[in-house]
């Protein structure tokens, strides 16, 4: 099965959805939010798709945080641990399939490797 990672109210994650129902597809959907985020999920991420296309830099809460946390976010030793206590700045949608990972939205990479 194929698994969806983000928070519900993301306007990215909201169009993900739509696309993967559009296209008949099941999915599980974990609301990290609520869920939370599990360090060894994040680690695999980051070794999959690098921390810079897992880290979410253009996002509200990553412009917030005191270049201390910033710092924290950007070094491969931190990121992990600080990636899970502050899951909205992880880039959404997060789509794990048999094939490997999907880290964003953009219809036509996902037309690629999920149709």
């Amino acid at each position: 099965m194929m698994h969806l990672y983000g928070i519900p109210n993301c306007d990215t994650v909201k169009k993900a959805r739509v696309w993967l129902d559009a296209q008949g597809r099941d999915y599980a959907f974990h609301d990290y939010k609520k869920e939370g985020a599990d360090p060894d999920r994040v680690a695999t991420w980051i070794a999959a798709a690098g921390l810079d296309t897992v880290v979410n830099r253009k996002g509200t809460t990553y412009r917030k945080l005191s270049d201390a946390d910033k710092a924290a976010a950007a070094d491969s030793h931190t990121a992990v641990a600080f990636l899970v206590q502050q899951p909205s700045i992880i880039k959404r949608p997060i789509v794990e399939y048999s094939g490997g990972i999907l880290v964003g939205f953009k219809e036509d990479e996902w037309s690629a490797a999920l149709l």
